[in-house]
């Protein structure tokens, strides 16, 4: 695409000779003769780069810069400032209201071809930087009008300005990322990184490396010095994902570090300063693994701070249908694909499903008619539930208890009740898909890690099927 460039100048010949110069090398130009017809061309015609002299009749190029950086369509624009009698006070001002360079007359033609082309690129590196962040929000963006959302989104605004440590809570697949990401982006601290552990997926031999880095020789394979998440989070924030999945001599080292504001990486002594707001999630109940020794009753203190539950999908179904649109349309603009309309019978029938996998599980469901349905999406291209769905609770009632559950002659506690059925689940679903780990995992709205601990827990072996 070939950029415009827009010359505005009172002197005919600067104008006719920068005119020449730029659309030799292939570039558009638009002119004028003062500052109010610029502004006047700017809201007229689409413009990539302003040439824009400093002595102009009536309004200065410097009043018209400052109403250029003033309006939201071009606060952004490159302007290259020019003139052959400005003083150095004046080139001063220029650069403090924005403006993107500044040269002399008499005009040299390869330095004006060289700051045109360098002020075009960068613009154009800013511009693809800010829509890759504007996609990175948008796939991170929280849906939801149900009262239990606005809440939490009343939260949020409360929490996000402050420094204070957030422990999110809830079941796997309810969005406690994206939790963690809005109080980041709504923090004094959106413009720092944010960075993402996930403390279940890294083994317990190596988590303490990635958070706090290491140095060359510390372990074998160290053959050089890495920093570890707190370093690269430094000034933003780190998000801990299931926390409650830390190793206990992890715990220690966090613990250390949120009360200091000082790490040490592995096989070093020197203590590390680091800026970091930390936010913690788990879908375990903490409270519950502290009182078995599990988890560390002071961190758990200084992580919860401030706690927010993430809700599970059932306690705010009203949500789905907006929920369902949104994600048929993004997974369509990421492929490529028109748009589907979706029948009103397939929202009102993904409303009355229990998503045991919440949010997670819906997208996969969304994102499967997608693929499958032909022009629009009916009923007919809505998947089958699976255990837990209506079918199976008909035909075993919540009063049912599963055998095996509790002493003999007696009913089982909720908490058997819950890891018996949570063990069916399981293997009924390794069974659907082959024993395939990935798959599974996918449909149960789990990390594999996760899953894999799970099944260990429950002793779940192929040949029990």
């Amino acid at each position: 695409m070939v950029a415009t460039v827009l010359v505005v100048d009172d002197e005919k010949n600067i104008r006719r000779t920068l005119r020449m110069v730029l659309e030799g090398s292939g570039f558009n130009t638009l002119e004028a003769s003062s500052a109010e017809q610029c502004l006047e061309m700017l809201r007229q015609s689409e413009v990539d780069l302003i040439i824009l002299d400093i002595r102009l009749p009536k309004m200065s190029g410097i009043e018209a810069l400052q109403k250029i950086r003033s309006e939201p369509d071009t606060r952004k624009l490159p302007v290259l400032m020019v003139s052959g009698h400005a003083s150095v006070a004046e080139a001063v001002q220029a650069v403090q209201l924005g403006a993107t360079d500044f040269f002399e007359k008499p005009l040299d033609r390869d330095r004006v071809l060289v700051t045109v082309r360098n002020a075009l690129k960068t613009w154009q590196l800013q511009r693809e930087v800010e829509q890759l962040r504007a996609d990175v929000e948008q796939r991170y963006e929280m849906i939801g009008e149900s009262p239990v959302m606005r809440e939490l989104f009343a939260q949020l605004e409360k929490v996000a300005p402050t420094s204070g440590r957030v422990l999110i809570s809830g079941e796997s697949g309810t969005g406690k990322e994206l939790i963690a990401r809005a109080i980041h982006r709504l923090s004094p601290r959106a413009g720092k990184p944010f960075v993402k552990v996930n403390c279940a997926a890294i083994p317990a031999e190596l988590i303490e490396s990635e958070l706090f880095g290491y140095e060359r020789g510390a372990f074998t394979g160290a053959q050089g010095r890495k920093k570890g998440m707190f370093e690269l989070a430094n000034g933003g924030t780190l998000f801990l994902d299931e926390i409650g999945d830390m190793s206990a001599s992890a715990q220690a080292k966090v613990l250390r570090a949120l009360q200091s504001g000082e790490i040490s990486r592995v096989g070093s002594e020197r203590a590390i300063a680091v800026d970091v707001r930390v936010l913690a999630a788990t879908n375990k109940d903490l409270e519950l693994e502290v009182k078995e020794g599990r988890f560390r009753e002071d961190l758990y203190f200084r992580l919860n701070v401030v706690p927010i539950v993430s809700p599970p999908l059932r306690d705010r179904s009203e949500d789905i249908p907006l929920l369902a649109k949104g994600f048929l349309r993004e997974f369509c603009e990421a492929n490529g694909l028109r748009e589907k309309p979706i029948d009103d019978e397939v929202l009102e029938a993904l409303v009355e499903r229990p998503w045991p996998g919440n949010v997670r599980e819906l997208r996969n469901v969304v994102e499967r008619m997608a693929i499958l349905s032909g022009d629009r999406i009916t009923l007919d291209d809505l998947p089958e539930e699976g255990v837990l769905s209506e079918g199976r609770r008909e035909s075993a009632p919540p009063s049912t208890v599963p055998r095996g559950l509790g002493k003999t002659g007696e009913r089982p506690t909720l908490r058997e009740y819950r890891s018996r059925a949570e063990k069916e689940y399981i293997l009924q679903t390794l069974d659907e898909v082959g024993w395939n780990i990935s798959r599974a995992a996918n449909i149960l709205g789990v990390e594999r890690t996760n899953l894999h601990k799970k099944m260990r827990s429950y002793g779940i072996r192929r040949e029990e099927t």
